[in-house]
């Protein structure tokens, strides 16, 4: 693949991962393990209130080609098949699921040293359409993508977004929401070494005036262990833990807590997970 300014995707994605990978309110517990084959295998049960789901997750890779197969607790099966450079520079992804045979998709990314173009195709009689580009440089990157109804014959979105990055810090800036609301986020590592991190994201919703500011940070203890945490300005305080207890498989101890609410109904959520 080219080294150009990656999918529009990766616009904010930093700052997003940062303030929301891993961070888990609900009871869930994830074991994976692999194979000499290839085959690596998920198990994930979830428990939120007092319902509780799983599912049993397979992933073969091969050549070219990644399988993936996904059979839930309700009888779904959900597969993804991702084929790299079947033509130079792209990526073609085919997923659907079953017994729901209209959520089939047809994906295909194409990356250039100065561009980047997705474009999704919904695989049923009244497909929905989604394009996005990207042009630029790993350093700096605009760009756009929308949504289109072929039924209704109307744009489902459109968002525009601009990234700016060097090698201690990125920032963006996203106008979503068909022009609705804007984002704007920066994160800065703090050492050389990339141990911790400082992050910042404000978000504005233009119909009805609302605000929302979240500042987070993350530290690596050592070589192994990960801690995370985040606050916004409706009081939503968030805590994580990551440990590496044997080689490929983390656990991870997340907690979230409504500091606004402690006084009359506290709600704390607690997640562990194995998961690689």
């Amino acid at each position: 693949m080219s080294k150009g300014p990656g999918l529009f995707t990766d616009i904010g994605k930093k700052a997003k991962d940062l303030l929301t990978r891993d961070f888990n309110s609900d009871q869930k517990f994830t074991v994976s393990t692999y194979s000499d084959a290839g085959v690596a295998l998920t198990s994930t049960a979830v428990k939120k209130g007092g319902f509780s789901t799983g599912d049993v997750a397979a992933q073969y890779k091969y050549k070219n080609a990644i399988f993936d197969v996904k059979v839930d607790t309700e009888s779904n099966i959900s597969t993804t098949i991702t084929f790299t450079e079947i033509l130079p520079s792209t990526k073609t992804i085919a997923s659907f699921k079953v017994p729901d045979y209209n959520s089939g998709k047809l994906e295909v990314q194409y990356f250039h040293d100065h561009a980047t173009l997705t474009t999704a195709v919904a695989l049923n009689q009244s497909p929905a359409i989604d394009v996005s580009a990207t042009i630029g440089t790993p350093s700096i990157a605009f760009g756009a993508e929308a949504g289109y109804d072929t039924t209704t014959g109307n744009f489902t979105k459109y968002t525009a977004g601009l990234s700016v990055a060097k090698p201690e810090s990125s920032a963006s800036i996203i106008l979503g929401d068909k022009g609705d609301s804007i984002k704007a986020s920066y994160v800065h590592h703090l050492d050389e070494f990339k141990k911790s991190a400082a992050v910042g994201e404000i978000t504005r919703k233009f119909s009805t005036n609302e605000n929302t500011f979240t500042v987070g940070g993350s530290y690596a203890i050592d070589s192994l262990t990960v801690v995370k945490a985040k606050l916004n300005n409706h009081g939503k305080l968030g805590a994580l833990l990551q440990h590496e207890v044997i080689p490929k498989s983390v656990l991870t101890v997340s907690g979230e807590v409504d500091t606004k609410a402690l006084d009359k109904n506290p709600n704390f959520g607690l997640a562990i997970a194995l998961r690689p």
